[in-house]
């Protein structure tokens, strides 16, 4: 019988991640934002990058005086080559950037498919290629992608969020696989519907598309497969990030973590 490692106590320690540099994608608003807070306050560093000006301003203003520091970043990420430059130098990558489309597949714009496959799967493949030859270099990162129940299920007039989605929970393993000899690590957060403005911009095309009034979406259709009936913070999707990113999660890689209320239990 070989010696085990010792686990953490109750009193494990608190994220501590002082001198690193983290980029977080779709900073301004929800998750995003409340993964830079969440960051900034282990002390990181955080590069925050949403199309969003006035919002990356209202971040900062926010992070004043926590352990860490946040620096706006004003990026497109369909300028791919942007994004693949932004990403250099980066210890803690989180692609959570995302956007949405509620309609039948033979109604979907192709233009916005198009574009909802290049922020969601090309931007953070291109913002991984950009981070590992820094990871690799000093053996040490950690890459959190901001998937979805979507990313294991799928739900009707979501066809490009679904496939992007999909197509993150394949990259994530990927990278994981690569990255496991150089101590980088490569996991999935996945959380069901978050109380976001993305969330939120929802229920009048899921009335639409479903033809039941706003008020019922949020119970015949949001949350009509979750056991817990309420949607999930930003704030919880955040520390579920932090957790990839410390000591206790080491060994995490190529995994999702999925915080669903019990959806994928059926």
């Amino acid at each position: 019988m070989t010696a085990s490692r010792a686990l953490p106590g109750p009193h494990a320690p608190v994220l501590d991640l002082g001198g690193r540099t983290a980029l977080v994608t779709g900073a301004a608003g929800g998750i995003g934002r409340a993964c830079v807070l969440r960051l900034a306050a282990a002390g990181a560093k955080v590069r925050a990058v949403d199309r969003d000006e006035a919002g990356l301003e209202a971040l900062t203003e926010q992070a004043a005086g926590l352990p860490g520091s946040v620096e706006p970043s004003v990026l497109d990420l369909t300028d791919l080559a942007a994004a693949e430059a932004a990403a250099a130098g980066t210890d803690v990558l989180v692609n959570n950037a995302g956007l949405q489309l509620v309609r039948p597949i033979e109604e979907f714009p192709p233009d916005v498919f198009h574009t909802v496959l290049t922020v969601m799967l090309e931007a953070p493949f291109r913002l991984i290629r950009g981070a590992l030859p820094h990871m690799y270099g000093q053996g040490w990162g950690r890459i959190v992608n901001i998937s979805s129940v979507h990313g294991l299920r799928a739900s009707a007039f979501k066809s490009a969020y679904v496939a992007a989605k999909h197509g993150l929970e394949g990259l994530s393993k990927t990278a994981a696989l690569e990255g496991a000899p150089h101590g980088v690590t490569s996991n999935c957060v996945n959380p069901g519907y978050v109380r976001t403005p993305l969330v939120e911009k929802q229920i009048a095309d899921q009335a639409r598309a479903h033809g039941i009034p706003d008020e019922r979406v949020l119970s015949e259709v949001m949350l009509q497969d979750s056991a817990i009936k309420r949607l999930i913070e930003p704030e919880e999707v955040a520390e579920a990030v932090a957790y990839l990113c410390g000591p206790q999660a080491s060994f995490m890689t190529g995994a999702s973590l999925v915080l669903d209320g019990g959806w994928t239990a059926h």
